[in-house]
């Protein structure tokens, strides 16, 4: 992908809503100008004149093509971290829903309903907060229907993906959510103009290898060793599912890079909360009538909420500093999160060839930024060679421009 160029003023979009096409009437926060940030508080960012130099360009433009130029760097450390944080939140929520399985409650579509209600609460408010109800109606009427598909495909591959845990077996289902690697690396290519180095496949395909050895492991062990109802209807569901993942991901990404974060999470909470709570009524029905329900059950609903909303805020930013790509990656070590949960939870033991896994799934992520330059993949090729179409947000590369200090 192209760097930024290391001469000329980047200015910022702010909360500008819209494309950012020459002739589009932007929508604006009450009382922000046309250059202010929505995320960035501070006033007075340096910008910097033709023949003054950035010295975040200037060192992007000296590493490119470099080897170690980024693992080197304070965001590579903290992209690794928050790629671990997501890969326990989804872990935890998987063990919360095993344990209200357990208990005799397993609503899906319901059980994630929760967590776009409160994601909604949080961030429509403050989306509504920051831009007032008309500008934020006009959002709803001009643009509501991209997020209607992004929400459209997250509701789904959540549910096809749970749906097929029913009928195939955990690990058939694992390897096909492999397919959303694929489906992530085929679309980036081709639609977002993202160009892969050899680097970045081989990390791709040892994190891969790690996964094959924790599936190894668990064959040896007979761990997730449970029969499959109808394997054929289930492995379609898990494509399906991992289809639907891989498209949202991709599609988050893009939008992220163009809008405030609060606009995206809250956009996705909206129309994902009218979403799933239509397919619910229609489908959990029966099953939440069959439900039990007491205090365990409401404590796991909880936590399972949290967590889950914790994961939604915080994957927008692994996609500004990293990409949808190394997001997926990063996720693959939640099998050995799961086990190191489930020893105290469900008194699992640890195999030996589990932290060679792990070891191997963190090896393949380095690898996959062992060639890229200082701003690696925060520069998004489909903003322009200086991110003008972009936002500068937190973990943008528009925002370590304008703030050469900042870390994200």
């Amino acid at each position: 992908m192209a760097p930024p160029s290391n001469r000329g003023v980047i200015l910022d979009k702010g909360d500008d809503i819209g494309s950012p096409a020459e002739n589009t009437t932007h929508v604006q926060p009450k009382g922000a100008s046309e250059t202010q940030s929505s995320e960035n508080e501070d006033h007075g960012v340096p910008q910097y004149a033709d023949s003054g130099v950035n010295p975040v360009l200037e060192e992007e433009a000296q590493s490119k093509g470099r080897w170690f130029a980024y693992v080197t760097t304070k965001q590579f450390w903290v992209a690794m971290l928050l790629g671990q944080v997501l890969a326990i939140c989804i872990t935890s929520t998987n063990t919360l829903s095993q344990l209200l399985s357990f208990e005799g409650t397993s609503i899906p579509a319901f059980q994630t309903f929760f967590n776009y209600v409160l994601l909604n609460l949080i961030y429509t408010s403050w989306t509504i907060y920051k831009y007032g109800l008309k500008k934020w109606g006009k959002l709803i009427l001009k643009d509501g229907w991209r997020f209607f598909i992004l929400a459209f495909f997250d509701v789904e591959g959540n549910y096809f993906v749970v749906l097929a845990y029913r009928y195939t077996t955990i690990l058939s289902a694992q390897l096909i959510n492999f397919w959303a690697i694929v489906i992530v690396v085929i679309i980036s290519f081709l639609f977002l103009r993202v160009r892969y180095h050899l680097t970045q496949i081989a990390g791709i395909l040892l994190c891969i290898g790690g996964m094959g050895v924790l599936f190894g492991s668990d064959h040896i062990t007979g761990y997730n060793a449970f029969p499959a109802s109808d394997q054929v209807k289930g492995d379609l569901f898990a494509l399906l599912g991992a289809t639907f993942y891989g498209l949202s991901n991709c599609f988050e990404e893009f939008l992220v890079s163009e809008r405030p974060l609060y606009e995206v999470v809250g956009q996705l909470a909206f129309w994902g909360m009218l979403i799933n709570g239509t397919q619910a009524g229609i489908f959990d029905r029966s099953s939440f009538r069959s439900a039990v329900w007491n205090s365990k059950v409401g404590g796991y609903l909880t936590g399972y909420t949290f967590i889950l909303a914790l994961f939604y805020s915080l994957a927008p930013l692994l996609f500004r500093l990293t990409s949808a790509a190394f997001f997926n990656i990063s996720l693959l070590t939640g099998n050995f999160w799961g086990v190191a949960i489930g020893v105290k939870v469900f008194h699992l033991h640890i195999h030996w060839m589990y932290p060679i896994a792990f070891v191997l799934i963190l090896l393949g992520q380095v690898i996959y930024f062992l060639r890229q330059s200082r701003l690696a993949e925060q520069v998004k090729p489909w903003l322009g060679a200086n991110q003008e179409g972009g936002h500068a947000g937190i973990g943008t590369a528009k925002r370590r421009v304008e703030r050469p200090d900042t870390i994200v």
